[in-house]
């Protein structure tokens, strides 16, 4: 697995600069730097993070100081600065969630996963953390699976080892 720690090649295709290109003429001259974000989306979709040498390749094609998209990328929960799992599970962890268990049920990902939160499966197919709201009070606790965004209401321990299930078998 690799380690954040280590070197990443990332090599940007001509497809991928084309789309950077075209998601740059949304917008008006002078304000490129408004296509980061879908531009960051991109990229995450190709190699599943945001590497710093990832960054600094947009930073360089966007005419910005790395920092700048550094700023953006921390900023922003929907950004992952470090390898994730192929299913990242983002379990609310806001009060309403809480109240009703998510706080117990990250535990019981933890333990069903085998690893703590921000860690990756052996299989390298599983994480988890807690994120913020998801706007489903009414439903919780909740998780979601991106990027899809596919959200698990009234979650269960019996639940989420279903969901599991299902997610090793899809492989």
């Amino acid at each position: 697995m690799l380690r954040v720690e280590e070197k990443y090649e990332v090599d940007f295709s001509a497809d991928l600069l084309a789309k950077f290109a075209e998601i740059v003429t949304r917008y008006p001259e002078g304000k490129e730097k408004s296509g980061m974000l879908p531009i960051l989306h991109e990229v995450q979709a190709i190699y599943g993070w945001l590497s710093p040498e990832a960054m600094d390749k947009v930073a360089a094609f966007l005419n910005l100081q790395p920092i700048e998209v550094y700023e953006v990328a921390s900023f922003y929960s929907m950004y992952f600065l470090k390898p994730q799992g192929k299913y990242v599970l983002e379990v609310c962890r806001t009060g309403p969630c809480c109240l009703v268990g998510a706080e117990k049920i990250m535990d019981y990902i933890g333990e069903q996963l085998g690893v703590k939160e921000g860690e990756v499966t052996a299989d390298g197919l599983f994480s988890y953390r807690g994120v913020e709201c998801l706007a489903a009070c009414g439903f919780a606790p909740v998780l979601q699976i991106g990027p899809e965004y596919t959200f698990y209401e009234k979650l269960t321990e019996e639940s989420v080892d279903q969901l599991i299930s299902d997610l090793k078998n899809k492989n």
